[in-house]
């Protein structure tokens, strides 16, 4: 059985939501990376960076939430969560899974890095309002992009929905304005 490591107020989540829309049996096993539970050596085996989510999926192990959505997605082509390899509609798919997860995150990341997931002394107060800005420019760009559709790509929910879906339910748990009607 499918496996997924983590903590659901993580990345993790977008793992198990993906399983969820699959409808494929799964254990999830929570792993809280703020009390060391990701630093165990047993951990650090499945991910040396130390980091959630991991997936198990007959003695096959992965990282990386995007990674394990696509694969998860790829694995049970029937639910078409991701388009077929090497046609455009999975180009697409790359480049919105790609600036999801490098620039709509990232002004989230920024923001959470400088308000609890660093030590007090490192964080810089100033960079929660540059993530805020970074955040803002890629909604723009996100809510650009989707025009007048209600998917990422075509028109069929996939895993860059989950993901972009996932970093809009991290804003708004933060009170992060979305700014945008799409």
């Amino acid at each position: 059985m499918l496996k997924i490591y983590g903590s659901i107020r993580t990345r993790t989540f977008r793992a198990i939501w993906t399983a969820e829309e699959l409808g494929i049996p799964y254990e999830h096993i929570p792993i809280d990376p703020k009390t060391g539970e990701s630093r165990t050596p047993e951990f650090l085996n499945k991910n040396p960076y130390g980091k959630v989510p991991v997936i198990e999926d007959d003695g096959f192990v992965l990282f990386e939430s995007s990674a394990i959505c696509t694969y998860l997605a790829d694995k049970f082509p029937e639910k078409h969560l991701s388009p077929k390899p090497y046609t455009k509609e999975r180009a697409l798919y790359n480049q919105w899974v790609s600036f999801v997860t490098t620039e709509l995150e990232q002004g989230l990341w920024t923001m959470a890095k400088n308000t609890f997931a660093l030590p007090e002394a490192k964080r810089v107060p100033q960079m929660r309002e540059q993530g805020k800005r970074e955040f803002a420019e890629a909604t723009k760009a996100l809510n650009i992009g989707l025009k007048d559709r209600n998917f990422l790509v075509g028109e069929r929910f996939s895993v860059a929905d989950i993901i972009a879906g996932n970093c809009l339910i991290w804003a708004v748990r933060s009170d992060v304005p979305l700014g945008y009607p799409r």
